[in-house]
């Protein structure tokens, strides 16, 4: 080590010194109200964390929601159980990366740096690990010394490169009909029990990303563990890293489990990998929120939900994308479930206005044994007509025209009231409609590359 690099070294150290409180601060938690705990003697920002003591010298782990006056309203990470009037509260800071000799130390100059760290980096490939960090398989501990804050600066939009390269998902009807882009941020939208969980294992699967991470937020335990065995699989799992905060956690834990999966990915994208995010899904993590605003008196307007609920979501989902040019991207495929199967949910309808396009599952297609059950008349991507040729975009044209031009004039045709030769682009479209079923199905364990599907596609209005 040269004289410079120690100088530098101890004046990182200098500076993480200087910002130490010598004393210990404390408050008192006055009340509990549902889910929100009330404390004084306290002065905290929005977000810093707290650890409560329980008789026996254990804690219980809390965040700052929000305050009226001295009074500072928190929501705990963990189950409140053995809490008692007047335990002590005291502030929890995440101290910043110990100074490395030969390194350059960045300080904690905005809000966002003085967030919680959570462990990210290659070690976390194959594990399951749930909102905190905190493994969850049975392979030991994680031994990860980098760390990440969990809310990240917002990047600069004008220094993102833009989607030019297709992104291969290993699903024929997507990858030629919804074709999509390296970088870009898809819904999937579907009810209960019509398959989103099989399609995004399939996704997971084949993929040409490489690194998967996936996010499940508010769903069952059991889906979890059938998410990672079933769906994903050894394959898929190897490459992957599962953030898993089912719904028997606190909604602030799942809350976090969403901004830590996105941290992870991003920490891949800065190291100039492709990335493909699965979050399962938005609408849990919207009520994780609507929660949490509703408990601290915040007053829904929309459907129940309160206006902080709408402003989360394109925080979260603008953190996904493209990287600087010339480095690494987010491809995200975030699920919304549509309550009764109904496409105008508050959720659904915010989230299809700030995502770059969507996937429909219809649970009609899923009773009639159409798998994958996309909706290709409601699907779309937005960015497709600028990754694709000219004569793709035309043959996808078609193929919707003709699916679509069927699906309208089907209970006529059931019933034998149409007559052929009286609509010749309906004529074709009864004539092509069995090739047109066989091209959007596909198997579990089939995989399509987009090249396949591309000449599938070329193959079927070649020959017609």
């Amino acid at each position: 080590m040269n004289s410079s690099d120690l100088s530098r070294f101890l004046v990182d150290c200098r500076e993480q010194v200087s910002v130490v409180r010598p004393w210990l601060t404390a408050g008192r938690l006055t009340r509990i109200n549902g889910l929100v705990m009330e404390a004084s003697g306290l002065k905290l920002p929005l977000g810093s964390g707290c650890l409560i003591q329980i008789p026996g010298n254990g804690t219980v782990e809390a965040e700052v929601v929000g305050f009226a006056g001295d009074r500072l309203y928190m929501m705990p990470a963990e189950d409140v159980y053995g809490l008692s009037p007047g335990a002590l509260v005291f502030p929890m800071e995440s101290p910043p990366p110990a100074p490395v000799p030969g390194q350059v130390s960045s300080p904690l100059r905005r809000a966002p740096d003085r967030a919680k760290h959570l462990p990210v980096g290659d070690k976390l490939l194959g594990r399951v690990v749930d909102g905190n960090g905190r493994p969850l398989d049975s392979h030991g501990p994680l031994n990860n010394k980098n760390t990440r804050s969990i809310a990240s600066r917002p990047l600069n939009p004008l220094l993102r490169e833009p989607i030019r390269h297709t992104m291969d998902v290993g699903i024929c009807a997507i990858n030629a009909l919804l074709t999509v882009g390296r970088g870009q941020r898809l819904g999937l939208f579907s009810g209960s029990g019509v398959g989103k969980s099989v399609l995004l294992g399939m996704m997971a699967r084949y993929t040409e990303a490489d690194v998967i991470v996936v996010g499940l937020i508010g769903e069952r335990g059991r889906e979890v563990k059938e998410f990672i065995e079933l769906n994903l699989g050894d394959e898929g799992r190897a490459r992957s890293v599962v953030v898993a905060a089912p719904a028997d956690v606190s909604p602030l834990m799942r809350l976090q489990g969403a901004a830590y999966a996105t941290s992870i990915a991003e920490h891949f994208r800065d190291e100039g990998k492709h990335v493909l995010l699965i979050m399962d899904s938005l609408t849990r993590y919207a009520m994780a929120q609507r929660e949490i605003a509703l408990a601290i008196g915040e007053p829904p307007v929309t459907r129940g939900y309160p206006p902080s609920v709408f402003a989360r979501l394109p925080q979260l989902v603008e953190r996904a994308g493209n990287g600087p040019t010339g480095g690494g991207s987010i491809t995200a495929f975030y699920t919304v479930l549509t309550e009764g199967d109904d496409p105008q949910d508050p959720i659904a309808d915010a989230a299809r206005a700030i995502l770059d396009g969507h996937i429909v599952l219809n649970r009609s297609l899923a009773d009639a044994g159409h798998y994958p059950a996309i909706d290709i008349e409601q699907s779309i991507s937005r960015v497709m007509a600028n990754l694709i040729a000219a004569d793709h975009l035309e043959q996808a044209r078609q193929f919707k025209q003709l699916y679509s031009r069927y699906q309208r004039a089907r209970d006529l045709i059931a019933v034998g009231a149409y007559a052929a030769g009286s609509d010749p682009l309906l004529d074709r479209a009864i004539m092509m409609h069995p090739r047109l079923e066989t091209f959007l199905e596909q198997q579990i364990n089939e995989r399509a590359d987009w090249n396949s599907s591309r000449q599938r596609l070329a193959e079927l209005f070649g020959g017609a």
